[in-house]
């Protein structure tokens, strides 16, 4: 928490492709407002929902924003110069000669954010123990401002080899950059760790960022009065200075708030290994909680990879805004392309392209009427005119169910694939997690993704439609800290050198946390990345004394396979300084001005038609039993439950399916 006095009332908002969500507590009841977004400028949307949970004077606003990664996706970011040593500066562009389809002979690589034009070497080199090998050229340095003034760059990245082991030309150059008043993104200072490419690739990220996100955090300050914080990619919030200045750690905030939530709601009814999913208008993020939260070192984000801690959340292009199309051969394609906000599905209004949403509502399962509650009607006979149209366009022969049928098929394939990347992939059983569905289209598909996994049960939780919202509303402050150090370890770990520098990591942590203004003790976890000697891949593993045997553990679950007497490295020792938010304390959901009475529809299941039963959830009673078929509604999502399943809304206000 701040040292200042805390405004009245802390909302928490996150910015979707389709919706803006906005959550708060009042008087012990949580409270939801959804606005649609705002993709040409989100503050907008941010400021409408603010009005509308009826606000008054300042407020605390904790923000999850994907205009970082809409601006990495759409390639409209700064103009980047990039100083680096003399001889490397095409390393960004080589890259890891990787290719992502081996096969494919046809593959287009990602650009590099940098243009061959604005990349500068500078003569003088660091060694990789840290010794000074070749003074820093001042005549290169002095030259340098000159040539980055003449390209007209908008931000500067500075990336030295080995700058994690020994920082001062890193510095020089720093120094004799800051007279052009442009953004620095100096590599020690935000990824002081070995891999040249992945931390020249991360800062160039930064830089490529920092006058968007400057500009729109801005605008943000002007249209909502009050203090603002902004969630990071690894699950904690952090100072609206501290993002602005560092924005390539919030590329993934929204998805890292739905984490963050899935994982609080299901400790709340007693479940701590979950997979947790959310589908929302454009994509699907699926993330795996084995108990605690856990941010991996490195990812990639639009082709491009990150090595700032990011919560290892695998994020597919299938959402209820997803297009459905045929191919050339006639077989039917759902995704990635996504209808958006604007013009969205066809039964928003305004959309001529069939979407996901179009699809479950031609089924049955999304009920027109009580979509947001009541507030927004869809229109089913606009969908099944457009839809209609649509198909003989392409001459299909497909009825509207049966194409709607093969819609759902088609994207919950794609949707299964997701969860089996970030459980069987990883070593895990997903029958032995629960899977914690959300977004607005969670609940849609969640069951049948249950079953062709075997995973027992389902978690539709409080707050669906916003739970990314909530997850940031509960999030700690968070604070990340690595440094590449590259010792052996054979039977002893060298703990004194270990503890002197975790020492001083968390000097450093403490320090960043003061001038924030943070109060309140710090949690630190330690952690390192450890391999065998040899190995070009590395492990995470929470710091003990028994941190060996902790790694072969690790190593014989994920790998399959162990040594007793391989040599060790340890890579990259890690800390975590957390400081806990204010407690978020409420017993009852939201309730909506609109709650029917249960009535029955016919409903598409399995590929047959069922009189099935539709419920108001919030008119469920707690702990009372029912068994499925069933459609259950609310403000922000609908809940289709297969009739096999037995499903109740616990004292938690969670929605449990048992399949």
């Amino acid at each position: 928490m701040l040292r200042n006095p805390k405004p009245a009332l802390r909302l928490a908002i996150d910015t979707g492709g389709t919706f803006t969500d906005c959550v708060w507590v009042k008087k012990g009841s949580a409270q939801i407002v959804k606005v649609f977004s705002t993709p040409a400028d989100p503050s907008r949307a941010i400021a409408d929902a603010v009005r509308k949970s009826g606000a008054t004077g300042r407020v605390t606003l904790l923000h999850g924003t994907t205009v970082g990664t809409n601006t990495l996706l759409q390639r409209k970011g700064a103009r980047v110069a990039l100083v680096t040593n003399a001889g490397f500066e095409d390393a960004i562009e080589i890259g890891r000669q990787a290719r992502p389809k081996l096969y494919d002979f046809f593959f287009d690589r990602v650009e590099p954010l940098v243009n061959a034009d604005l990349r500068f070497g500078v003569a003088g080199r660091i060694g990789s123990n840290g010794e000074i090998v070749e003074d820093l050229s001042g005549n290169d340095v002095k030259a340098l401002a000159r040539k980055i003034r003449r390209n007209k760059a908008e931000a500067i990245a500075i990336c030295l080899l080995f700058s994690f082991a020994n920082s001062k030309h890193e510095q020089g150059v720093a120094k004799a950059l800051k007279q052009l008043n442009l953004p620095l993104s100096v590599s020690h200072e935000i990824l002081p760790e070995f891999r040249e490419y992945e931390r020249t690739s991360t800062v160039v990220i930064n830089a490529y960022l920092q006058p968007v996100i400057q500009r729109y955090l801005e605008s943000l300050e002007q249209r909502v009065a009050g203090r603002i914080f902004v969630m990071q990619s690894s699950g904690g919030i952090t100072a609206l200075k501290t993002a602005a200045r560092e924005p390539v750690r919030t590329v993934l905030s929204g998805p890292a708030g739905g984490v963050v939530g899935a994982a609080a709601m299901a400790r709340r009814s007693g479940f701590e290994r979950i997979i947790s999913f959310d589908i929302g208008g454009t994509s699907s993020d699926v993330a795996l909680v084995d108990g605690e939260i856990r941010a991996g070192a490195q990812a990639e984000v639009a082709g491009l990879p990150i090595g700032v801690p990011i919560l290892d959340i695998h994020t597919v292009g299938a959402g209820g805004g997803s297009l459905a199309r045929f191919d050339a051969a006639g077989a039917m394609r759902v995704g990635p392309e996504s209808a958006g906000a604007d013009p969205g599905p066809i039964c928003y209004g305004r959309g001529t392209q069939p979407t996901v949403t179009d699809a479950n509502l031609i089924l049955g399962r999304l009920r027109p009427d009580r979509f947001l509650g009541g507030e927004f009607t869809l229109d089913i006979e606009r969908t099944r005119k457009l839809l209609a149209q649509w198909l003989k366009q392409q001459k299909s022969d497909l009825t509207l169910e049966q194409f709607a049928s093969g819609v759902v098929r088609v994207v919950n394939s794609t949707m299964e694939k997701a969860i089996r990347v970030v459980s069987i992939e990883r070593g895990y059983d997903p029958r032995d997690f629960t899977l914690v569905a959300f977004g607005g289209a969670g609940g849609l598909h969640a069951c049948e993704l249950a079953s062709a996994l075997g995973i027992p049960r389902v978690i539709i939780p409080a707050l669906p439609g916003a739970l990314s919202a909530y997850g940031i509303l509960v999030s700690d402050v968070v604070k990340d800290y690595s440094r590449t150090v590259l010792w052996r370890a054979s039977d002893k770990l060298p703990g004194e050198r270990l503890d002197s520098e975790f020492t001083a990591l968390q000097r450093r942590a403490a320090t960043d946390l003061g001038l924030e203004g943070w109060e309140g003790t710090p949690h630190y976890r330690r952690s390192v990345d450890v391999r065998y000697y040899g190995q070009g891949y590395e492990l995470n593993v929470p710091y003990t004394r028994a941190l060996l045997k902790s790694f072969q553990q690790e190593h014989q679950r994920r790998y399959g396979y162990s040594y007793d007497k391989r040599e060790l490295e340890l890579v990259t020792l890690r800390l975590r300084a957390t400081v806990k938010s204010p407690p978020v304390r409420w017993t009852n959901q939201p309730q909506r001005k609109i709650a029917r009475k249960a009535e029955k529809a016919s409903v598409s299941l399995d590929g047959k038609r069922f009189l099935t039963p539709i419920y108001d959830r919030e008119l469920l009673p707690s702990g009372k039993n029912y068994r499925g078929p069933a459609i259950v509604t609310e403000y922000s999502a609908t809940t289709v439950v297969p009739h096999s399943a037995k499903f109740q809304v616990d004292s938690a206000g969670n929605l449990i399916i048992s399949l």
